[in-house]
């Protein structure tokens, strides 16, 4: 069954989350409410407390604004900050003394890019740079040329040519350029999940432009949220989300330039230094909100005839495919999860059963 639609511009990305938190605003609640919105990592961040003093409440989403606001500045690729220093290290040939914590982010990095075979891989922030999706505003004019494309392949960049040793980082290839983008909401939304948890927080969401942390219960019901149907305005379908689990959407309908007619989307292939088509929207639920927002990522580079097996090999069971002609597959774990939007799905939902593999030898870290 296909859909082909028109897809849906990124604006609505905003209007259709700020339609869920309103319909959760509109639901009976005996407890104090309070919200937060920033924008940070391209998107707006939502941040949704319940069941604490407003004093408390307050405070704690004002130390998350500024653990967020810190990590995008530091993560950017492209600005003064400490991965455009390590960027610029690495393409003189030299190691640089990071922070801790941007040390660790990048063993997250490399060990979730091997885990993908590589189709996840935020070593190609050059190919990113040279596309124009470095920037938080879609790229205009025309696409790179074949030349420059086939360029950047030859250097191939990896995750797998940096070395971390301890905090010290280098790289024994020159072309690696840093962008983590493929998976820096993720980990920056588990960071300040924990920092709720830490500080005492029971019950709240953090919603970046539909990826979703929850902690606790809204109310006397779980927190659920909706996946976004990607050709209509509207959703697919609705999860409801147990504390402590993430939802993330990957999709190539959200940022895109066009050319002559021709659309292309911010998710790059490493293989072949262009923009994926056969899938417009991966949906993963898991509890590990950088695992899930890697292999978003990464199913989506793999097209209908992988993805099954590198969600497998990533560790990751409930996924939801949508394809470009407009086909619903599920594997049986999400199906288990979802339910329709609205009165029913927009088409029938294929199951996918995963494979037994495992992960791929030699990706810890």
């Amino acid at each position: 069954m296909t859909r082909p639609r028109p897809l849906i511009p990124a604006l609505a990305v905003v209007a259709i989350c700020a339609a869920l938190f309103l319909a959760a605003a509109r639901a009976p609640r005996p407890d104090h409410v309070t919200r937060e919105t920033l924008y940070v990592f391209g998107t707006l961040v939502e941040m949704e407390i319940r069941g604490e003093s407003p004093a408390r409440a307050e405070a704690a989403t004002a130390a998350l604004g500024r653990l967020l606001q810190a990590l995008h500045d530091d993560w950017h690729a492209w600005r003064p900050g400490a991965l455009g220093d390590l960027n610029a290290a690495i393409a003189r040939g030299e190691a640089l003394t990071v922070d801790p914590g941007l040390a660790e982010v990048l063993r997250t990095g490399r060990r979730l890019s091997c885990d993908s075979g590589g189709l996840f891989d935020p070593a190609i922030g050059g190919l990113i740079g040279l596309w124009g999706f470095h920037a938080d505003t879609a790229p205009t004019g025309a696409p790179p040329t074949r030349g420059d494309i086939a360029a950047h392949l030859d250097a191939r960049p990896r995750m797998t040519d940096l070395r971390i040793e301890g905090t010290v980082v280098s790289s024994s290839n020159p072309a690696v350029q840093l962008d983590l983008g493929g998976f820096a909401k993720g980990v920056a939304l588990d960071l300040a999940a924990a920092e709720l948890r830490a500080s005492g927080i029971a019950n709240a969401v953090l919603n970046a432009g539909g990826d979703v942390n929850v902690i606790g219960t809204h109310g006397k019901r779980p927190w659920r949220v909706a996946i976004r149907d990607p050709f209509v305005w509207g959703a697919v379908a609705a999860v409801s989300l147990r504390s402590g689990e993430v939802l993330y959407t990957s999709g190539n309908y959200e940022r895109y330039f066009e050319d002559q007619g021709e659309r292309f989307a911010h998710i790059i292939d490493p293989r072949t230094g262009y923009p994926v088509r056969e899938i417009v929207s991966v949906s993963v639920l898991d509890t590990d909100g950088a695992r899930a927002d890697a292999a978003a990522t990464a199913l989506a580079v793999a097209g209908p005839t992988d993805w099954a097996r590198v969600a497998s090999a990533m560790g990751v069971s409930a996924v939801l495919i949508i394809t470009e002609d407009g086909r619903l597959v599920a594997t049986p774990a999400m199906m288990d999860r979802i339910e329709p939007a609205g009165q029913d799905f927009p088409g029938p939902v294929a199951i996918m059963p995963l494979p037994p593999q495992g992960r791929p030898p030699g990706c810890d870290g």
